[in-house]
Protein backbone atom coordinates (compact mmCIF):
# COMPACT_ATOMS: atom_id res chain seq x y z
CA UNK A 1 0.00 0.00 0.00
CA UNK A 2 1.43 3.41 -0.84
CA UNK A 3 0.67 5.33 2.84
CA UNK A 4 0.10 8.52 1.05
CA UNK A 5 -3.04 7.08 -0.89
CA UNK A 6 -4.67 6.16 2.50
CA UNK A 7 -2.71 8.67 4.90
CA UNK A 8 -4.68 7.71 8.35
CA UNK A 9 -5.00 4.20 7.92
CA UNK A 10 -1.26 2.98 9.33
CA UNK A 11 -1.60 4.61 12.87
CA UNK A 12 -5.51 3.35 12.75
CA UNK A 13 -4.42 -0.26 12.28
CA UNK A 14 -1.57 0.28 14.67
CA UNK A 15 -3.89 1.30 17.73
CA UNK A 16 -5.89 -1.70 16.76
CA UNK A 17 -3.16 -3.97 17.72
CA UNK A 18 -2.89 -5.18 14.38
CA UNK A 19 0.19 -6.52 11.76
CA UNK A 20 0.91 -3.35 10.22
CA UNK A 21 2.40 -6.03 7.38
CA UNK A 22 -1.00 -6.59 6.44
CA UNK A 23 -1.57 -2.59 5.00
CA UNK A 24 0.36 -4.31 1.79
CA UNK A 25 -2.89 -6.00 1.18
CA UNK A 26 -4.80 -2.72 0.62
CA UNK A 27 -5.35 -0.36 -2.58
CA UNK A 28 -6.98 2.40 -3.52
CA UNK A 29 -9.21 2.29 -6.71
CA UNK A 30 -11.18 4.21 -8.61
CA UNK A 31 -11.08 8.40 -9.61
CA UNK A 32 -10.07 10.32 -6.37
CA UNK A 33 -12.87 12.70 -4.41
CA UNK A 34 -16.80 12.30 -3.34
CA UNK A 35 -16.79 14.21 0.10
CA UNK A 36 -15.55 18.08 -1.10
CA UNK A 37 -15.05 20.03 2.17
CA UNK A 38 -12.20 22.25 4.17
CA UNK A 39 -11.72 18.97 6.05
CA UNK A 40 -9.73 15.89 5.00
CA UNK A 41 -12.96 14.06 5.15
CA UNK A 42 -12.30 12.03 2.09
CA UNK A 43 -9.62 11.22 4.38
CA UNK A 44 -11.02 9.83 7.19
CA UNK A 45 -13.83 8.03 5.09
CA UNK A 46 -11.08 6.06 3.28
CA UNK A 47 -9.17 4.97 6.40
CA UNK A 48 -12.28 4.00 8.56
CA UNK A 49 -13.48 1.85 5.66
CA UNK A 50 -9.98 0.64 4.36
CA UNK A 51 -9.77 -0.48 8.45
CA UNK A 52 -12.58 -2.22 8.62
CA UNK A 53 -12.36 -3.77 5.41
CA UNK A 54 -8.95 -5.23 6.06
CA UNK A 55 -10.15 -6.43 9.39
CA UNK A 56 -13.03 -8.43 7.95
CA UNK A 57 -10.71 -9.67 5.35
CA UNK A 58 -8.06 -10.73 8.53
CA UNK A 59 -11.01 -12.55 10.10
CA UNK A 60 -11.88 -13.93 6.90
CA UNK A 61 -7.79 -15.37 6.78
CA UNK A 62 -8.62 -16.86 10.55
CA UNK A 63 -11.39 -18.72 9.99
CA UNK A 64 -10.67 -20.33 6.58
CA UNK A 65 -6.58 -20.62 7.17
CA UNK A 66 -5.82 -18.94 3.83
CA UNK A 67 -4.26 -15.72 3.17
CA UNK A 68 -6.10 -12.52 3.70
CA UNK A 69 -7.74 -11.58 0.77
CA UNK A 70 -6.80 -8.41 -0.79
CA UNK A 71 -8.86 -5.10 -0.14
CA UNK A 72 -10.41 -2.45 -2.27
CA UNK A 73 -10.79 1.01 -1.20
CA UNK A 74 -12.71 3.03 -3.81
CA UNK A 75 -13.67 6.68 -3.63
CA UNK A 76 -17.08 6.42 -4.83
CA UNK A 77 -18.02 3.69 -3.03
CA UNK A 78 -17.35 5.17 0.28
CA UNK A 79 -18.53 8.57 -0.06
CA UNK A 80 -21.94 6.78 -1.32
CA UNK A 81 -22.11 4.67 1.81
CA UNK A 82 -21.52 7.81 3.73
CA UNK A 83 -24.14 9.46 2.06
CA UNK A 84 -26.68 6.36 2.60
CA UNK A 85 -28.46 8.65 5.16
CA UNK A 86 -29.43 10.60 1.82
CA UNK A 87 -29.54 8.57 -0.83
CA UNK A 88 -32.20 5.66 0.67
CA UNK A 89 -35.46 6.37 -0.71
CA UNK A 90 -38.52 3.95 -0.47
CA UNK A 91 -41.16 4.17 -3.36
CA UNK A 92 -39.35 7.12 -4.73
CA UNK A 93 -39.65 8.85 -0.96
CA UNK A 94 -36.30 10.74 -0.25
CA UNK A 95 -36.50 10.18 3.99
CA UNK A 96 -36.85 13.52 6.35
CA UNK A 97 -33.27 13.73 8.05
CA UNK A 98 -33.98 17.13 9.84
CA UNK A 99 -36.84 18.62 11.72
CA UNK A 100 -37.87 22.13 11.60
CA UNK A 101 -36.29 22.81 14.92
CA UNK A 102 -33.35 21.41 14.04
CA UNK A 103 -30.94 23.76 13.06
CA UNK A 104 -28.65 26.71 14.05
CA UNK A 105 -30.04 29.86 15.33
CA UNK A 106 -28.59 33.20 15.67
CA UNK A 107 -27.68 34.11 19.39
CA UNK A 108 -27.20 37.00 20.72
CA UNK A 109 -23.35 36.42 20.73
CA UNK A 110 -23.21 33.82 18.39
CA UNK A 111 -24.66 30.38 17.17
CA UNK A 112 -26.34 27.66 19.00
CA UNK A 113 -27.32 24.22 16.87
CA UNK A 114 -30.42 22.78 18.93
CA UNK A 115 -31.37 18.76 17.78
CA UNK A 116 -35.36 18.15 17.99
CA UNK A 117 -36.05 15.03 15.30
CA UNK A 118 -37.53 13.28 18.10
CA UNK A 119 -41.06 14.45 19.87
CA UNK A 120 -39.60 14.03 23.03
CA UNK A 121 -36.35 16.21 22.29
CA UNK A 122 -38.74 18.47 20.58
CA UNK A 123 -41.43 19.00 23.69
CA UNK A 124 -37.99 19.48 26.03
CA UNK A 125 -36.51 21.78 23.55
CA UNK A 126 -39.56 23.86 23.93
CA UNK A 127 -40.32 23.65 27.50
CA UNK A 128 -36.65 24.68 28.17
CA UNK A 129 -37.28 27.77 26.42
CA UNK A 130 -40.57 28.89 27.76
CA UNK A 131 -42.50 28.07 24.69
CA UNK A 132 -45.51 26.23 24.04
CA UNK A 133 -46.20 23.37 22.55
CA UNK A 134 -46.65 23.80 18.86
CA UNK A 135 -44.33 26.97 18.98
CA UNK A 136 -42.50 27.31 15.04
CA UNK A 137 -38.89 28.24 14.38
CA UNK A 138 -39.84 31.95 14.17
CA UNK A 139 -40.75 31.85 17.80
CA UNK A 140 -37.92 30.32 18.32
CA UNK A 141 -35.60 31.99 16.79
CA UNK A 142 -36.86 35.43 18.45
CA UNK A 143 -36.30 34.16 21.29
CA UNK A 144 -32.36 32.53 21.37
CA UNK A 145 -31.90 35.85 19.22
CA UNK A 146 -31.74 37.64 22.55
CA UNK A 147 -29.97 35.33 24.73
CA UNK A 148 -26.76 34.41 24.93
CA UNK A 149 -25.76 31.25 23.06
CA UNK A 150 -23.43 29.40 26.29
CA UNK A 151 -27.03 30.49 28.10
CA UNK A 152 -29.09 28.57 25.65
CA UNK A 153 -26.88 25.77 25.58
CA UNK A 154 -27.32 25.23 29.53
CA UNK A 155 -30.99 25.92 29.83
CA UNK A 156 -31.86 23.30 27.28
CA UNK A 157 -29.40 20.47 28.84
CA UNK A 158 -30.23 21.27 31.93
CA UNK A 159 -34.05 20.39 30.80
CA UNK A 160 -33.08 17.08 29.13
CA UNK A 161 -33.09 18.61 25.62
CA UNK A 162 -30.68 19.16 23.37
CA UNK A 163 -28.57 22.36 22.22
CA UNK A 164 -25.40 23.21 21.79
CA UNK A 165 -23.28 26.55 21.34
CA UNK A 166 -21.40 26.66 18.22
CA UNK A 167 -17.54 26.95 19.11
CA UNK A 168 -14.45 27.28 17.52
CA UNK A 169 -11.55 24.51 17.58
CA UNK A 170 -9.49 26.53 19.56
CA UNK A 171 -12.70 27.29 22.08
CA UNK A 172 -13.49 23.47 22.06
CA UNK A 173 -9.72 22.39 22.40
CA UNK A 174 -8.88 25.19 25.47
CA UNK A 175 -12.14 23.92 27.51
CA UNK A 176 -12.16 20.29 29.81
CA UNK A 177 -13.84 18.31 27.94
CA UNK A 178 -12.11 19.09 24.42
CA UNK A 179 -8.49 19.04 26.14
CA UNK A 180 -9.60 15.40 28.06
CA UNK A 181 -10.48 14.03 24.39
CA UNK A 182 -7.53 15.06 23.07
CA UNK A 183 -5.40 12.91 25.25
CA UNK A 184 -7.40 10.03 24.84
CA UNK A 185 -6.74 7.30 21.55
CA UNK A 186 -8.91 7.18 18.62
CA UNK A 187 -10.09 3.62 19.14
CA UNK A 188 -9.71 1.46 22.38
CA UNK A 189 -9.15 -2.28 21.82
CA UNK A 190 -8.63 -4.26 24.99
CA UNK A 191 -8.97 -7.69 26.85
CA UNK A 192 -11.04 -7.40 29.99
CA UNK A 193 -11.03 -11.09 31.35
CA UNK A 194 -9.19 -13.80 30.59
CA UNK A 195 -11.57 -16.69 31.77
CA UNK A 196 -13.00 -17.35 28.80
CA UNK A 197 -11.34 -20.33 26.07
CA UNK A 198 -9.96 -19.99 22.65
CA UNK A 199 -13.02 -19.24 20.26
CA UNK A 200 -14.15 -21.76 17.70
CA UNK A 201 -16.01 -21.29 15.16
CA UNK A 202 -17.58 -24.02 12.19
CA UNK A 203 -16.54 -23.65 8.57
CA UNK A 204 -17.65 -20.85 6.49
CA UNK A 205 -20.92 -21.08 4.45
CA UNK A 206 -20.05 -21.50 0.60
CA UNK A 207 -20.80 -18.10 -1.78
CA UNK A 208 -19.33 -14.82 -0.39
CA UNK A 209 -16.73 -14.88 1.92
CA UNK A 210 -18.45 -14.01 5.34
CA UNK A 211 -16.27 -13.62 7.88
CA UNK A 212 -19.00 -13.17 10.85
CA UNK A 213 -20.53 -15.99 9.61
CA UNK A 214 -22.13 -17.63 13.00
CA UNK A 215 -21.65 -14.66 14.97
CA UNK A 216 -24.63 -13.23 16.83
CA UNK A 217 -24.98 -9.68 17.39
CA UNK A 218 -27.23 -7.57 20.14
CA UNK A 219 -27.50 -3.88 18.95
CA UNK A 220 -28.59 -1.52 21.85
CA UNK A 221 -27.64 1.54 19.54
CA UNK A 222 -29.49 4.07 17.85
CA UNK A 223 -28.78 6.76 15.30
CA UNK A 224 -26.33 6.83 13.69
CA UNK A 225 -23.03 5.39 14.26
CA UNK A 226 -23.88 2.70 16.07
CA UNK A 227 -26.71 0.90 13.72
CA UNK A 228 -23.53 1.74 10.67
CA UNK A 229 -21.36 -0.31 12.58
CA UNK A 230 -24.18 -3.43 13.44
CA UNK A 231 -24.99 -2.53 9.76
CA UNK A 232 -21.53 -3.86 8.72
CA UNK A 233 -21.08 -6.60 10.85
CA UNK A 234 -24.45 -7.69 9.66
CA UNK A 235 -23.34 -7.71 5.87
CA UNK A 236 -20.39 -9.67 6.83
CA UNK A 237 -22.44 -12.34 8.13
CA UNK A 238 -23.57 -12.00 11.77
CA UNK A 239 -26.69 -12.55 12.87
CA UNK A 240 -27.54 -8.58 14.08
CA UNK A 241 -30.71 -8.12 15.96
CA UNK A 242 -31.36 -4.49 17.22
CA UNK A 243 -33.60 -4.20 20.44
CA UNK A 244 -35.10 -0.85 21.31
CA UNK A 245 -37.22 0.58 24.34
CA UNK A 246 -40.80 0.45 22.99
CA UNK A 247 -41.29 3.50 24.78
CA UNK A 248 -38.77 5.53 22.61
CA UNK A 249 -40.09 6.55 19.05
CA UNK A 250 -37.17 5.66 16.42
CA UNK A 251 -37.30 6.90 12.80
CA UNK A 252 -38.62 4.45 10.29
CA UNK A 253 -36.76 6.48 7.25
CA UNK A 254 -33.56 5.81 9.91
CA UNK A 255 -34.12 2.30 10.01
CA UNK A 256 -34.48 1.83 6.27
CA UNK A 257 -30.89 3.12 5.97
CA UNK A 258 -28.40 1.65 8.76
CA UNK A 259 -31.57 -1.47 9.66
CA UNK A 260 -29.75 -3.77 6.21
CA UNK A 261 -29.51 -6.86 6.89
CA UNK A 262 -30.59 -6.72 10.72
CA UNK A 263 -33.75 -7.40 12.39
CA UNK A 264 -35.09 -5.47 14.60
CA UNK A 265 -37.31 -6.12 17.67
CA UNK A 266 -38.33 -4.26 20.65
CA UNK A 267 -37.63 -4.99 24.77
CA UNK A 268 -38.67 -3.12 28.03
CA UNK A 269 -35.59 -3.79 30.49
CA UNK A 270 -37.62 -2.30 33.32
CA UNK A 271 -40.01 -5.38 33.10
CA UNK A 272 -39.24 -8.33 34.61
CA UNK A 273 -40.42 -10.40 31.60
CA UNK A 274 -38.59 -8.89 28.85
CA UNK A 275 -35.50 -9.03 30.62
CA UNK A 276 -35.31 -12.39 31.00
CA UNK A 277 -35.76 -12.66 27.17
CA UNK A 278 -32.48 -10.22 27.04
CA UNK A 279 -31.02 -12.37 29.33
CA UNK A 280 -31.68 -15.81 27.26
CA UNK A 281 -30.45 -13.60 23.91
CA UNK A 282 -27.40 -12.40 25.53
CA UNK A 283 -26.74 -16.30 26.81
CA UNK A 284 -26.06 -17.33 22.96
CA UNK A 285 -24.66 -13.59 21.82
CA UNK A 286 -20.94 -13.23 20.89
CA UNK A 287 -21.17 -9.02 20.71
CA UNK A 288 -23.06 -6.72 22.54
CA UNK A 289 -22.64 -3.48 21.09
CA UNK A 290 -24.18 -0.14 22.90
CA UNK A 291 -24.82 3.38 21.79
CA UNK A 292 -26.15 5.07 24.54
CA UNK A 293 -25.42 7.93 27.09
CA UNK A 294 -22.53 6.47 29.44
CA UNK A 295 -23.94 4.68 32.28
CA UNK A 296 -27.41 4.91 30.80
CA UNK A 297 -27.54 0.89 30.53
CA UNK A 298 -25.36 -0.09 33.64
CA UNK A 299 -28.49 -0.12 35.93
CA UNK A 300 -30.03 -3.20 33.58
CA UNK A 301 -26.41 -4.69 34.18
CA UNK A 302 -25.31 -3.71 31.11
CA UNK A 303 -21.72 -2.30 32.17
CA UNK A 304 -18.93 -4.20 30.25
CA UNK A 305 -17.68 -5.67 33.48
CA UNK A 306 -21.20 -7.41 34.48
CA UNK A 307 -21.51 -8.40 30.88
CA UNK A 308 -18.05 -10.12 31.38
CA UNK A 309 -19.21 -11.54 34.63
CA UNK A 310 -22.54 -13.06 32.90
CA UNK A 311 -20.62 -14.07 29.29
CA UNK A 312 -16.94 -14.30 29.70
CA UNK A 313 -15.93 -14.29 25.98
CA UNK A 314 -18.42 -11.62 25.09
CA UNK A 315 -17.13 -8.81 22.44
CA UNK A 316 -18.51 -5.84 24.53
CA UNK A 317 -18.74 -2.21 21.82
CA UNK A 318 -19.74 1.07 23.38
CA UNK A 319 -19.70 4.35 21.60
CA UNK A 320 -20.39 8.05 23.15
CA UNK A 321 -21.03 11.43 21.73
CA UNK A 322 -18.64 13.35 23.84
CA UNK A 323 -16.08 10.76 25.45
CA UNK A 324 -17.05 8.49 28.61
CA UNK A 325 -14.90 11.27 31.25
CA UNK A 326 -15.01 14.88 31.73
CA UNK A 327 -18.07 17.45 32.62
CA UNK A 328 -20.16 16.10 29.34
CA UNK A 329 -19.91 12.47 29.27
CA UNK A 330 -23.30 12.06 30.10
CA UNK A 331 -25.17 14.82 27.92
CA UNK A 332 -26.44 13.32 24.84
CA UNK A 333 -25.38 13.94 21.46
CA UNK A 334 -25.34 13.95 17.72
CA UNK A 335 -22.94 14.17 14.83
CA UNK A 336 -24.70 18.25 14.13
CA UNK A 337 -24.00 19.00 17.57
CA UNK A 338 -20.50 17.34 17.66
CA UNK A 339 -19.45 19.09 14.77
CA UNK A 340 -20.70 22.63 16.36
CA UNK A 341 -19.29 21.89 19.52
CA UNK A 342 -16.11 20.61 18.16
CA UNK A 343 -15.38 24.04 15.86
CA UNK A 344 -15.80 22.25 12.94
CA UNK A 345 -19.13 23.83 11.96
CA UNK A 346 -17.27 26.78 11.98
CA UNK A 347 -14.12 25.98 10.24
CA UNK A 348 -16.64 24.90 7.43
CA UNK A 349 -18.54 27.81 7.27
CA UNK A 350 -18.77 31.24 5.71
CA UNK A 351 -17.61 34.05 7.76
CA UNK A 352 -18.94 34.28 10.71
CA UNK A 353 -22.35 31.39 9.88
CA UNK A 354 -21.88 28.38 10.16
CA UNK A 355 -21.43 25.09 8.04
CA UNK A 356 -21.75 21.20 7.92
CA UNK A 357 -19.98 18.67 6.66
CA UNK A 358 -20.96 17.04 3.48
CA UNK A 359 -21.99 13.97 4.96
CA UNK A 360 -22.74 12.97 8.45
CA UNK A 361 -18.96 12.46 8.78
CA UNK A 362 -18.26 11.35 12.47
CA UNK A 363 -21.49 9.24 12.78
CA UNK A 364 -20.68 6.92 9.55
CA UNK A 365 -16.87 7.12 10.47
CA UNK A 366 -16.76 6.42 14.01
CA UNK A 367 -19.40 3.60 12.68
CA UNK A 368 -17.12 1.71 10.47
CA UNK A 369 -14.08 2.20 13.02
CA UNK A 370 -16.25 0.76 15.70
CA UNK A 371 -16.98 -2.29 13.40
CA UNK A 372 -13.21 -2.32 12.60
CA UNK A 373 -12.56 -2.97 15.88
CA UNK A 374 -15.19 -5.57 16.91
CA UNK A 375 -13.66 -7.69 13.83
CA UNK A 376 -10.22 -7.58 15.47
CA UNK A 377 -11.54 -8.47 18.78
CA UNK A 378 -13.26 -11.28 17.24
CA UNK A 379 -9.22 -12.22 15.53
CA UNK A 380 -7.84 -12.05 18.96
CA UNK A 381 -10.39 -14.09 20.42
CA UNK A 382 -9.78 -16.68 17.47
CA UNK A 383 -6.17 -16.81 17.74
CA UNK A 384 -3.50 -18.97 19.62
CA UNK A 385 -3.23 -16.23 22.28
CA UNK A 386 -7.13 -15.23 22.11
CA UNK A 387 -9.66 -16.10 24.63
CA UNK A 388 -11.23 -13.59 27.24
CA UNK A 389 -13.67 -11.00 27.31
CA UNK A 390 -12.95 -7.98 24.93
CA UNK A 391 -14.16 -4.23 25.26
CA UNK A 392 -13.83 -1.99 22.19
CA UNK A 393 -14.84 2.21 22.72
CA UNK A 394 -15.46 4.82 20.18
CA UNK A 395 -16.71 8.52 20.55
CA UNK A 396 -17.55 10.97 18.03
CA UNK A 397 -15.71 13.52 19.87
CA UNK A 398 -12.88 11.91 19.55
CA UNK A 399 -13.22 11.28 15.72
CA UNK A 400 -13.75 14.90 15.28
CA UNK A 401 -10.32 15.38 17.12
CA UNK A 402 -9.19 13.12 14.42
CA UNK A 403 -10.31 14.86 11.66
CA UNK A 404 -9.43 18.20 12.68
CA UNK A 405 -6.01 17.67 14.31
CA UNK A 406 -4.43 14.46 12.75
CA UNK A 407 -5.55 13.95 8.97
CA UNK A 408 -3.86 15.82 6.44
CA UNK A 409 -4.29 16.57 2.29
CA UNK A 410 -5.27 19.47 0.96
CA UNK A 411 -9.24 20.51 -0.54
CA UNK A 412 -10.53 17.23 -2.54
CA UNK A 413 -13.10 17.76 -5.16
CA UNK A 414 -16.41 16.12 -5.93
CA UNK A 415 -15.43 13.57 -7.94
CA UNK A 416 -18.05 11.20 -9.11
CA UNK A 417 -20.85 9.56 -7.55
CA UNK A 418 -23.68 7.99 -9.73
CA UNK A 419 -26.48 6.97 -7.39
CA UNK A 420 -27.38 4.41 -10.12
CA UNK A 421 -24.06 2.68 -10.03
CA UNK A 422 -23.86 2.71 -6.31
CA UNK A 423 -27.09 1.91 -4.94
CA UNK A 424 -29.70 -1.14 -5.32
CA UNK A 425 -33.49 -1.61 -5.09
CA UNK A 426 -34.76 -4.36 -3.32
CA UNK A 427 -38.38 -5.29 -2.53
CA UNK A 428 -40.08 -4.70 1.04
CA UNK A 429 -43.19 -4.97 2.72
CA UNK A 430 -42.99 -1.19 2.64
CA UNK A 431 -42.27 -1.04 -1.11
CA UNK A 432 -39.25 -0.50 -3.23
CA UNK A 433 -35.97 0.44 -0.76
CA UNK A 434 -33.10 1.66 -3.22
CA UNK A 435 -30.39 1.74 -0.56
CA UNK A 436 -26.37 2.65 -0.57
CA UNK A 437 -24.19 -0.76 -1.57
CA UNK A 438 -21.32 -1.70 0.75
CA UNK A 439 -18.12 0.21 0.89
CA UNK A 440 -15.96 -3.02 2.29
CA UNK A 441 -14.86 -4.53 -0.45
CA UNK A 442 -11.91 -7.23 -0.61
CA UNK A 443 -11.82 -10.37 -2.74
CA UNK A 444 -14.97 -12.40 -2.33
CA UNK A 445 -16.50 -9.86 -0.29
CA UNK A 446 -20.31 -9.88 -0.33
CA UNK A 447 -21.61 -7.73 -2.82
CA UNK A 448 -24.88 -6.66 -0.83
CA UNK A 449 -26.97 -7.40 2.36
CA UNK A 450 -28.62 -10.47 2.44
CA UNK A 451 -32.31 -9.10 3.76
CA UNK A 452 -33.40 -5.36 3.00
CA UNK A 453 -34.32 -3.29 6.08
CA UNK A 454 -37.87 -4.87 7.23
CA UNK A 455 -40.56 -2.77 9.70
CA UNK A 456 -38.66 -0.99 12.64
CA UNK A 457 -39.64 -3.30 16.44
CA UNK A 458 -41.44 -6.13 14.24
CA UNK A 459 -39.47 -9.22 14.29
CA UNK A 460 -39.69 -11.40 16.96
CA UNK A 461 -37.04 -11.47 19.95
CA UNK A 462 -35.04 -14.81 19.47
CA UNK A 463 -31.96 -15.77 17.34
CA UNK A 464 -31.93 -17.48 14.22
CA UNK A 465 -31.01 -20.83 12.65
CA UNK A 466 -29.54 -23.39 15.56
Amino acid sequence: MNTDDLPGLRPLWTALGADTALLERVSRTGPRGGLPARLPVMALARAAVGACALAAAELAAVRTGGPVPRVRVDDEAVAAAFLSDRLVRVDGRAPVTFAPLSRFWRAADGWVRTHANYPHHRARLLTALGLPDGAGPDAVAALIAGRSARDVEDTVYAAGGLAVAARTVEQWTAGEQGSLVAGRPLLTLERIGETAPTRAWGPLPAGPLLPCAGVRVLDLTRVLAGPVATRTLALLGADVLRIDPPHLPESQDAHDDTGMGKRSTTLDLRRAADHRVFEDLLRDADVVVTGYRPGALDRFGLSPEALAGRRPGLVVARLSAWGRQGPWHERRGFDSLVQAATGIALREGRGDEPGALPAQALDHGTGYLLAAAVLRALTEATGRDGGGTWLAEAALTRTAHWLVHELTGPPEPAGPLDPERRTAVAATPRGRLRHALPPVAYDGAPPDWTRPSGRWGADRAEWTGP
